[in-house]
């Protein structure tokens, strides 16, 4: 994905994302039941009833071969192997997965350090990858503060990834001063987040990889 595409998608989906609205449910217009079909039922002759236990009893057994086929894959969760099992797949992380928050850090000229936590409940993986991070209307991206990707991550419980963020890493006067930065998790996240950091200036923004310790996300360079 080019770098315009990547700003696009991320300034686009931050600004559908806060137009969302609740929209009411419409009525279903469902026909009421007369009680037709009980009187129907009542109706019916001990013959009838007397095939229908017949056909009830082949279904039971029907059913029975069914279950003893899927054994092993109830909750039907994972990929079909195509041998009538299932394998379970490691969930990515989505922006929506994760608890956010930021901190403002002074080390290193001053530094953004963006905190990452699964949700409850939630266990993913954060790729072996920069997260992408974008400032203002016009989507400046973030470039690699780290010459080298780092390794994925498995956010779960007490689990804390960090990633570091400088701003600005020219000397010249200027920039642009933002209150905001929009964070997602790789350039296919379809929900990044906005994450208020306070008033920073951005020129020739870096971002670190994820990283487990808050002492490696320090973005030097």
């Amino acid at each position: 994905m080019s770098g315009n595409r990547r700003r696009a998608f991320l300034v686009s989906a931050v600004v559908v994302g806060s137009a969302l609205t609740m929209t009411a449910c419409q009525d279903s217009g469902g026909v009421k039941d007369s009680g037709s079909g009980k009187s129907s039922s009542s109706a019916r002759t001990s013959g009838d009833q007397a095939a229908d236990k017949s056909k009830g009893s082949d279904a039971s057994k029907g059913a029975g071969n069914d279950t003893s086929k899927g054994s092993g894959n109830t909750d039907g969760s994972g990929v079909d192997t195509g041998d009538g099992t299932r394998e379970k797949v490691e969930q990515g992380c989505g922006a929506n997965d994760i608890t956010w928050s930021t901190r403002s850090e002074s080390q290193a000229g001053g530094y953004v350090l963006i905190i990452a936590k699964a949700k409850a409940g939630i266990t993913c993986y954060l790729p072996a990858e920069l997260p992408t991070v974008a400032f203002g209307s016009d989507g400046t991206e973030a470039g690699p503060a780290e010459q080298s990707v780092g390794e994925q991550i498995k956010l779960t419980g007490n689990v804390t990834a960090y990633a570091g963020v400088n701003p600005k890493t020219t000397d010249a006067d200027g920039g642009k001063e933002l209150e905001h930065i929009i964070v997602a998790v790789g350039n296919d996240d379809p929900n990044p987040v906005s994450l208020r950091v306070g008033t920073i200036t951005v020129d020739k923004p870096v971002v670190t990889n994820w990283h487990t310790s808050p002492a490696d996300a320090v973005p030097f360079g």
